[in-house]
């Protein structure tokens, strides 16, 4: 009984420190300057008092220019900058490069006359925020758009005409990460179990909306089946060369480069590939990026076969295909995993399923690799231990699959 109480009393001092805490609007404005390849954003604090500094990783030298606030920037090095918000209401605006090359000709953010595709977190650049006790800040980002700009779209619930609601549980600093598109845009919209998609391109790009709305509808029943998670919106967002082939995942939101298939000639999806990153949403430490790349490529191909787009001949074929590709692999363990590698692990993946179900087909709850992802989806960073542990878990027993010198 005395536990019970002491546990009611946490709770309600839970509930009572977060009424009290002082709200405090954060607003973001971003104007886009294509003439210039540029953005000008500002964050405008409602009362700045409330916070002592925000320090920003700058990265890459020259991204950022043109710094000017009302309260003290302190410029320590080329990659830091910290702002000191004046009291009352004070504004941090600057100018950010947009044009990013992730490879020698090929774009992962890129601005012409007539639109723009880039990561909210290259806006905002990250921040290490210092701010008084019982503080929360309330974010919100509003887009100022050339005269013949139609629309923005974002992976955040939209509040208003180009305004959008920036709220992440899991930071202090609420700031506009995932991917952004604006300017002479084309979007579809569905309604997949909770979550509102949105599939958006500039015009002319080659983006097949309705094509990847229709896959999408097909898979999600069976991708929240293994990863039980109700975004409350998901944006896809793709654009034609020379912006970088393949696919980019953030939180909210990925990037698909609209030439490439839905699925590929050798079965796998990179669209699913990618969607699997979203609703898993972990990353690897350890050399284990195997983990994160092979657990998105299995699905990719697993989720295609039991929406009933892969038969069993062809998952065969597939397998084969993974075979032949990976036999040069000696080892998994890496921090950056290959083609090559990320077939193998998908092929050890197969393998440690098969394993699970024969251990378990006789209980009273029969396993698979899906209990696996779901257990690594609760960690921020997953390791090989991880995985080894959660399956073993899983399996009650240890796992001869898992016995390998890949992973060592």
């Amino acid at each position: 009984m005395l536990i019970r109480r002491l546990l009611l009393s946490a709770v309600l001092l839970a509930v009572s420190t977060a009424s009290w805490a002082k709200k405090v609007d954060l607003d973001y404005q971003v104007r886009f300057l294509p003439q210039s390849g540029q953005a000008e954003v500002s964050l405008t604090l409602e009362d700045g008092s409330q916070v002592k500094s925000l320090s920003f990783n700058l990265g890459e030298q020259g991204a950022y220019s043109d710094f000017a606030t009302n309260g003290k920037w302190n410029l320590s090095n080329p990659q830091q900058g910290v702002w000191q918000p004046a009291a009352g209401k004070s504004s941090l605006s600057y100018k950010v490069r947009i044009n990013h090359e992730r490879a020698p000709g090929r774009f992962d953010a890129r601005i012409t006359p007539d639109w723009a595709l880039l990561r909210g977190d290259d806006l905002v650049p990250a921040a290490k925020l210092n701010q008084l006790d019982k503080t929360e800040l309330v974010a919100r980002l509003q887009f100022v758009l050339p005269e013949d700009w139609k629309s923005v779209e974002t992976g955040w619930p939209r509040i208003g005409k180009n305004k959008f609601r920036i709220d992440n549980p899991q930071r202090h600093f609420d700031r506009p990460t995932g991917w952004i598109v604006a300017g002479k845009v084309g979007t579809r919209r569905a309604k997949l179990g909770e979550t509102a998609v949105a599939v958006a391109a500039p015009v002319g790009e080659g983006m097949r909306r309705m094509d990847v709305l229709t896959l999408l509808t097909f898979i999600w029943p069976h991708a929240q089946a293994v990863f039980p998670r109700d975004p409350e919106k998901l944006l896809i967002v793709g654009a034609g060369d020379p912006m970088w082939r393949g696919g980019l995942s953030a939180t909210n939101s990925y990037y698909m480069q609209s030439s490439r298939p839905l699925v590929s000639e050798n079965g796998t999806s990179s669209l699913v590939h990618e969607l699997v990153h979203v609703f898993s949403r972990f990353s690897a430490k350890d050399k284990s990026d195997w983990i994160t790349e092979g657990v998105a490529e299995y699905y990719a191909i697993e989720l295609m076969r039991r929406a009933g787009g892969l038969g069993e001949d062809r998952y065969q074929k597939v397998r084969e295909q993974l075979i032949k590709w990976s036999k040069p692999v000696k080892s998994l363990r890496t921090d950056h995993s290959t083609g090559p590698v990320t077939a193998r692990a998908v092929l050890l993946l197969q393998e440690l399923d098969r394993e699970i179900r024969a251990a378990t087909k006789d209980s009273t709850q029969p396993r698979s690799l899906d209990d696996v992802a779901r257990g690594l989806m609760r960690l921020d960073k997953v390791s090989t231990k991880d995985l080894v542990e959660i399956s073993e878990n899983v399996m009650g027993r240890a796992s001869k699959v898992l016995d390998n010198k890949l992973l060592r």
